[in-house]
């Protein structure tokens, strides 16, 4: 029975936390890179490469470039001679991989050395560290550093290590555990300015700890397809206004916190280190009681009795993301559609095996955080899901290295559909170069809240 505290009402606020860093002054460009291929895809033995131009700013430092299979394993290194106009940047492409070039700037053209970030010169008197000497950057950054990246075969990319043998049988272990506690939902009525819409915040008992949101749903009566929105890294309040504008399209949406914490407390009781909380032991990792309240929270979207039973959608970014495929994974049989943009969690034992592996970023020189972290791996729940994806990956993120998205998707049995998205890092540093996911997820939602079925595209190299 639905418990509902109805003396409580909370005001939406509008300065809740958003997902990406806010846009700041344009970064003057001193550099332009064309690829060879312009969809960035290549087949081994061919010479993957970018010619490089003078940008709108006229360059007035000296560059020097490294290529990297993976983002780990050095291919080539070379410095830019732009004084004939362009150069070139060229390797060619033996294996499936992931090709990460990085350009820097090292010197002015005048012959002066730049003064590394956080250090002073020697007559330099004590004091704050010094400013970056450099500026321009297509990473986000404006020090002077760029990348470019491309694929080589990358629906060919598999495990860098195999998975658990007791994979499955933990995970079905921790869903049979948390299936005997009672779900014991409590609602609290929130107050919106959104016309149309009803909206809650909820609580939920899950293994070990509670599950929090926001639900809402259109105020009339039906039956709703449903979205659950799982959250991106950091610990902040829920941005309870874009759930109540997903409801009032037709959405019986579910935004999920992360934490153990009231979606509209900005803080709560959370440690800011809590992605390396008890990383060295499964039964101790932050991680599994974040996934475990991910579950409860379909649990209890299962009961509504205004979902239309046809449509649940998963989705999200970077470690939100990273919890949409592992909850399609760990309960694959209601889910119609897995809609993530650049997702973190892939791969994370790559750095042990010639991948750069990305957030949560576990120590990979200690053997039982490596370990543990196979059983958190959005590469070893990917073969468990059975509904179609879509996943946005950046050619040049360094948070959710693309290598790791790749092997994820290989591993998933239905439809996928990769999104390549060649000049983006990670969406918080080059938001402008990562729009086409957030579109096409708009896309996509636009046709199952209107009865439509997601249908992924085809990938075509």
């Amino acid at each position: 029975m639905i418990r509902v505290r109805r003396h409580l009402k909370f005001v939406l606020a509008f300065a809740a936390a958003t997902a990406f860093a806010q846009r700041g002054p344009a970064i003057p460009q001193q550099l332009t890179f064309t690829p060879y291929h312009a969809n960035g895809i290549y087949k081994q033995g061919e010479t993957v490469g970018w010619t490089v131009s003078p940008g709108p700013v006229e360059p007035d430092y000296a560059y020097k470039w490294t290529s990297r299979r993976n983002n780990a394993v050095v291919l080539k290194e070379g410095k830019l001679d732009l004084s004939p106009g362009k150069n070139k940047i060229e390797i060619v492409a033996d294996q499936p991989e992931m090709i990460y070039v990085a350009v820097e700037a090292y010197e002015k053209l005048s012959g002066e050395t730049a003064t590394p970030a956080g250090q002073s010169t020697p007559t330099s008197p004590p004091g704050p560290p010094a400013a970056p000497r450099f500026t321009g950057g297509n990473t986000g950054r404006n020090t002077g550093f760029y990348a470019v990246g491309a694929a080589v075969e990358p629906t060919k990319l598999g495990l860098s290590i195999p998975r658990p043998a007791d994979f499955d049988a933990f995970w079905d272990a921790k869903l049979a555990e948390q299936a005997k506690i009672p779900i014991n939902p409590v609602l609290t009525p929130v107050q919106t300015d959104v016309a149309g819409v009803e909206m809650n915040m909820f609580e939920l008992d899950a293994l070990g700890s509670k599950t929090h949101g926001y639900v809402a749903r259109p105020a009339k009566e039906g039956k709703f397809p449903a979205v659950i929105q799982l959250q991106y890294a950091g610990v902040y309040a829920l941005n309870a206004r874009a759930d109540a504008q997903r409801a009032a399209e037709g959405w019986l949406m579910i935004n999920v916190d992360s934490h153990d914490k009231l979606p509209s407390d900005a803080a709560g009781n959370v440690p800011r280190n809590y992605a390396v909380v008890g990383n060295s032991d499964r039964e101790k990792s932050y991680f599994l009681d974040m996934y475990l309240r991910d579950s409860r929270a379909l649990d209890y979207l299962l009961t509504r009795p205004d979902w239309d039973g046809k449509t649940l959608v998963l989705t999200g970014g970077s470690m939100g993301g990273q919890q949409s495929l592992v909850l399609a994974g760990l309960r694959p049989e209601k889910i119609s559609a897995v809609l993530v943009c650049v997702p973190a969690g892939a791969d994370t034992n790559g750095d042990l095996h010639g991948r750069k592996a990305g957030y949560p970023n576990w120590a990979s020189d200690n053997p039982e955080v490596m370990k543990t972290a196979l059983y958190f791996d959005t590469v070893n729940f990917a073969s468990r899901i059975k509904a179609p994806v879509l996943a946005g990956m950046g050619f040049i993120d360094t948070i959710s290295p693309p290598a790791g998205v790749w092997t994820a998707l290989n591993q998933i049995s239905a439809p996928v559909e990769p999104l390549p998205m060649i000049e983006s890092e990670h969406d918080n540093l080059t938001p402008d170069k990562g729009r086409a996911c957030p579109a096409r997820t708009r896309e996509v939602l636009n046709v199952l809240v209107n009865g439509g079925e997601f249908k992924p595209t085809p990938f075509q190299p």
